[in-house]
């Protein structure tokens, strides 16, 4: 029939399309209907598992929780302050190692450069000249200054020093009049680059309202006990061990006693070609130089007479030494001996600087000059010889050093009457040697 249409949906039984839709709609109605009023009848589930209420679970476990994290806490903490003391302990440890280390690399590093020297002052290798032209090298390069060492000291040098060289004694109150006599001369001399080191308050104010210059050392209970009650010897044995910061900061230092009068300029006569630079003990060219000495002993017959090497010592109260590796050595072996050993601070001085490497024992490698004895002349030389000569007489030395006398003061300004003064009769009353 035209005009009617037959589709899938008006089939089974003649239904329509919107009565499938209005069955669906209804199912799904009571559906949600159905879901309501179980969700209001049980809360929890048709299925839940018996126990206590939900709020009361959580509550039990969070007192549970709260007591068992109390417990944990107390002994956290406990633990945490044990390794902070442990952690503390091996911090301190550590900062001790790094400061050690930085020491040790210091050292490896003036070492580093000590050897960088050497070399480029050795220079390439090289063929030896014709006869008698070959000279080695005598000179040691100087280290590289540091002023960490003593910031206070190297300031005080930085005004003082000329040249980066300076004259430096050692005194406490026992010298305080040989002292005066010492560097009223050098001032009177015209020497500016000169510094006192005083071992007590009262050489320092004594320096000080003189305008001499001076340091006082920070606070050192080993040295401060010596310098304040020491005498000679032992105060000149501190100087070892002071000397080396003047070295270790980059300075040569021409080391005086105060038992000296200073006649000229010391800086104007000194040949600076090796690290130490001394006057001699000796009173002749033989002593003072060195000589060929035999001993003779018949009963070896053929071989009676043995041939030996003598030399007087240096004086280790005048000495100009440079800031070398071989000068900051030997005044380390000095100071550590004198630490471990009674002895005199002279000889060990010249046994460090002469003796020579032998088996179990490294000798010093450092090259030495001796001053020309009627220049820096010691008191044996003037009072035993000089005085007594015409012509050695009219020779003007640049220092008298009296170390052979005990009577240190009065010999000290009869010097000063004979040489300075013109006072010819100055010398006379005393006798050459020393009234015991």
């Amino acid at each position: 029939m035209i005009g009617r249409r037959d589709g899938p949906l008006m089939r089974s039984g003649g239904y329509s399309l919107s009565f499938w839709k209005s069955r669906i709609a209804a199912a799904i109605a009571v559906g949600v209907a159905i879901g309501c009023v179980f969700a209001f009848l049980f809360p929890d589930g048709l299925f839940s598992v018996a126990g206590p209420p939900l709020q009361n679970r959580r509550l039990v476990n969070t007192q549970g929780e709260s007591s068992s994290s109390s417990c944990e806490s107390s002994e956290r903490v406990n633990m945490l302050k044990s390794e902070y003391v442990a952690v503390s302990q091996k911090n301190a440890e550590l900062k001790k190692e790094v400061r050690e280390l930085m020491e040790k690399f210091k050292l490896a590093e003036q070492g580093k450069d000590q050897a960088q020297k050497q070399v480029l002052s050795l220079g390439k290798q090289q063929k030896a000249g014709p006869f008698g032209t070959v000279k080695g090298s005598r000179i040691n390069p100087t280290v590289v200054p540091d002023d960490s060492v003593n910031l206070r000291l190297a300031k005080i040098l930085e005004k003082v020093a000329v040249n980066r060289e300076l004259i430096v004694a050692l005194a406490n109150s026992n010298v305080k009049e040989m002292l005066e006599v010492w560097f009223t001369n050098i001032k009177r001399v015209g020497i500016l680059n000169y510094l006192v080191v005083a071992l007590d308050e009262d050489i320092a104010k004594f320096c000080e309202a003189n305008s001499v210059p001076v340091y006082k050392r920070d606070p050192d209970k080993d040295v401060d006990s010596v310098g304040r009650t020491g005498g000679n010897h032992a105060v000149s044995g501190l100087k070892f061990r002071i000397l080396r910061e003047f070295l270790q900061l980059g300075y040569s230092v021409l080391l005086s006693d105060v038992d000296i009068v200073y006649l000229q300029n010391p800086f104007n006569h000194l040949y600076r070609d090796s690290d130490v630079e001394s006057m001699t003990d000796g009173h002749d060219n033989r002593t003072a130089y060195g000589f060929n000495d035999v001993l003779d002993e018949p009963g070896m017959g053929w071989a009676r007479y043995a041939h030996t090497m003598r030399i007087w010592v240096y004086n280790s109260g005048f000495f100009y030494i440079r800031p070398t590796i071989p000068s900051i050595e030997l005044l380390d072996r000095v100071a550590g001996r004198l630490s471990r050993e009674n002895a005199w601070d002279q000889a060990v001085f010249n046994e460090e600087l002469f003796f020579p490497s032998h088996n179990g024992y490294d000798g010093l490698h450092a090259a030495r000059r001796t001053m020309d004895f009627y220049l820096f002349m010691n008191s044996k030389v003037l009072f035993k010889t000089v005085r007594k000569d015409a012509a050695l007489s009219k020779i003007k030395p640049v220092i008298v050093h009296v170390n052979y006398h005990p009577d240190k003061l009065p010999r000290m300004k009869a010097v000063v009457e004979y040489y300075v003064n013109g006072k010819e009769d100055a010398l006379k009353p005393f006798p050459d040697g020393s009234d015991w």
